[in-house]
């Protein structure tokens, strides 16, 4: 008697309007690991071709050279997701910046996370073909299937025209959920500050990356310049610890009820003009070493310089810049960046702040922390 073979039932994710796009890091045509969560600020096309070697595929490639003006990075950008190692290997598709990029998800990471493939399926196996549109702040706008007449390339050109500038995607401008504060450190407190690092120098200091597993600090002027001092005094430390917690934790606690209770990082750092210096558009606990951080604090300590404006790309384009002892209060998971230094000297004091529970997720991830980056001791 012959038995029945049960064919497996194959499950796909789903993303609707309103849905938050999968974060991920994937290996781009420029770029080994590719952090996809940078990218807020703009809209963000999303192509899910399999292959240009593919009819479908590279029609929907030749449209978007043909709308290529919709793509520049300030307005919209543009990714094509590649299941097919020949795309790279003969050089069917390359990045055109700004605003065209590439991955190679030959793993199919991308492709499952967002429902091109099955979840239990990799490479071309029961592939789906559609654009994906996202808003600034990545979240789902539009989902557009390839259609057999083409229709949707005609579609999507037409969506993407008709959306307003980034800045008004929502309909109003939006207000980044920050606290702006001013007078968390006196004037003298803060010239104080200064002196300090003009009498001991600045190094510089890097960011943090999880590489083969391990968060380890890295260096890439591209991306950030700015020299940092430690405070190691430990009256001194006291100091901005009972400053922070007079005038920013009862804040933090009104408005996001989170009660902080500790308190990492007393540095006073400097983007000085002559160094070009900036940090690109970053989150700040997106590796093992840095994920119990819950709120960056950064006050700022003069205002003699020009540029160094804090902004949160997601929420507009608006850059802030507090007044001498004014801090700028934000979740360590918001997209924030801070515009190149043009005059002067920019300090500020930089510490994060978490709570008990977060203590217990940075003691656990100690064993994931590279050479040259500090354990913490509970």
């Amino acid at each position: 008697m012959n038995a029945d073979i049960a064919t497996p039932t194959l499950t796909y994710a789903t993303l609707e309007p309103g849905d938050p796009a999968p974060w991920f890091f994937q290996r781009s045509y420029s770029n080994p690991r590719y952090a996809f969560h940078t990218v807020g600020g703009r809209y963000v096309v999303l192509c899910f071709f399999a292959s240009a070697a593919d009819p479908q595929g590279s029609a929907a490639l030749e449209a978007v050279q043909a709308n290529r003006q919709c793509f520049d990075d300030t307005r919209a950008s543009f990714f094509g997701v590649s299941l097919d190692p020949a795309d790279e290997a003969e050089g069917r598709v390359r990045d055109s910046i700004p605003g065209v990029r590439f991955f190679w998800d030959f793993d199919g990471i991308i492709s499952r996370r967002y429902g091109a493939i099955p979840r239990e399926t990799q490479g071309h196996q029961a592939v789906r073909r559609f654009w994906v549109v996202l808003d600034p702040t990545l979240r789902v706008l539009a989902v557009i299937p390839f259609a057999p007449d083409g229709s949707d390339r005609d579609a999507l050109f037409r969506f993407l025209r008709q959306l307003p500038e980034p800045a008004r995607f929502a309909g109003i401008e939006l207000q980044a959920p920050i606290l702006f504060l001013p007078n968390v450190f006196e004037p003298a407190f803060c010239r104080d500050l200064i002196r300090l690092y003009e009498e001991q120098g600045g190094k510089e200091s890097g960011f943090m990356r999880d590489v083969a597993g391990k968060t380890v600090a890295v260096h890439d002027h591209v991306h950030k310049s700015r020299k940092d001092y430690t405070v190691t005094d430990q009256e001194l430390i006291k100091q901005t610890q009972a400053r922070v917690m007079r005038r920013v934790l009862p804040e933090i606690l009104k408005v996001h009820q989170f009660k902080v209770t500790r308190m990492e990082r007393y540095i006073v750092s400097c983007y000085a003009a002559e160094d070009g210096g900036h940090f690109q558009a970053h989150r700040d606990n997106t590796t093992k070493g840095t994920a119990h951080r819950r709120f960056a604090v950064s006050i700022i300590l003069n205002d003699d310089f020009d540029g160094g404006e804090v902004s949160f790309p997601e929420y507009g384009p608006r850059g802030f810049k507090p007044p001498p002892g004014g801090a700028v209060v934000f979740s360590c998971s918001l997209l924030h960046a801070v515009s190149k230094v043009t005059r002067g000297r920019r300090f500020a004091f930089l510490p994060f702040l978490y709570d008990d529970e977060a203590a217990k997720i940075r003691e656990a991830n100690n064993q994931f922390l590279g050479e040259g980056v500090g354990a913490y001791k509970p």
